[in-house]
């Protein structure tokens, strides 16, 4: 049976945590703040860890923080209504596994528990910049890493009008997407530097992968290298070579942005959305 700590001050939440997760057959253990928390890890070994941003006496990014420094391997989903990008970077660089925004979905954080549960240890996020204007990090090229990634990027648009953050991430998806699976080979010990650099009238994602680069003349099993009105013909090629449903990223990217430009080895890409 997985062991669970539930890190929560608010006693409704906390109860309702614990029945939710008891029900689908996990062992739970509760603590009201992050030093409470801390001393259990440090007692007893748990699966994964819940936990809350604004605890008394420990708060919970100290609570990470004393996990990665100790060497506590518990992976954690950090759960809060504070979706500054303050909170965000700092939540990713003490190495949060994911993040949930209260009030809970049941639903949703029971798939997230479970996935959390199933994933397999992964190098960590690593944050070389947490500046609100200049983000930077390096993410291993593991899709379950890019997934945790994009929900957090996600969340760093949350500002931004509907139509634009939405072209954004659907542009990041992809483009994060092929860095990982052919740039990175689908190997966690490499990894894709991502630099997110919103101004006051533009936002600029640039993505560089570990590999050589391409030619878009290779690119038989893309959409882009067709021509418009066969552009379907590259799905079936995509499922001969046993490739992820898609290809249609560049073709499609170049749509949603005002500016996409690769540099030479076409192992970096910069896409620009300009803000009104």
């Amino acid at each position: 049976m997985k062991k669970i700590l539930v890190a929560e001050d608010d006693r409704v939440t906390g109860r309702l945590l614990q029945e939710i997760l008891k029900r689908r057959g996990y062992s739970v253990v509760s603590a009201r703040d992050g030093a409470a928390a801390l001393n259990r890890l440090r007692k007893s070994a748990f699966d994964l860890v819940l936990l809350d941003i604004w605890m008394p006496r420990m708060d919970g990014l100290e609570l990470l923080a004393h996990m990665r420094n100790e060497g506590l391997g518990t992976k954690a989903i950090v759960m809060t209504s504070d979706d500054t990008p303050a909170t965000l970077l700092r939540a990713v660089r003490e190495q949060a596994y994911h993040y949930v925004s209260k009030p809970l979905d049941a639903k949703a954080l029971l798939a997230l528990v479970e996935s959390a549960l199933a994933a397999s240890p992964v190098p960590p996020i690593q944050v070389l910049s947490a500046l609100p204007d200049w983000v930077e990090l390096l993410v291993p090229c593991e899709m379950g890493a890019a997934e945790r990634i994009q929900a957090f990027m996600a969340r760093l648009d949350a500002g931004l009008p509907e139509d634009i953050r939405e072209s954004i991430g659907l542009v990041f998806h992809e483009m994060l997407m092929n860095a990982i699976e052919w740039g990175g080979k689908l190997d966690p010990n490499t990894t894709v530097r991502i630099s997110c650099i919103r101004a006051r009238r533009m936002v600029l994602y640039r993505i560089a992968d570990p590999g050589p680069g391409f030619n878009f003349e290779d690119l038989t099993h893309a959409a882009v290298a067709y021509p418009r009105e066969e552009v379907a013909e590259s799905a079936s090629v995509r499922q001969q070579k046993g490739l992820r449903p898609g290809g249609f990223g560049i073709l499609m990217a170049r749509q949603m942005v005002d500016e996409l430009l690769y540099n030479e080895a076409r192992n970096e890409v910069v896409f620009v959305k300009y803000l009104k």
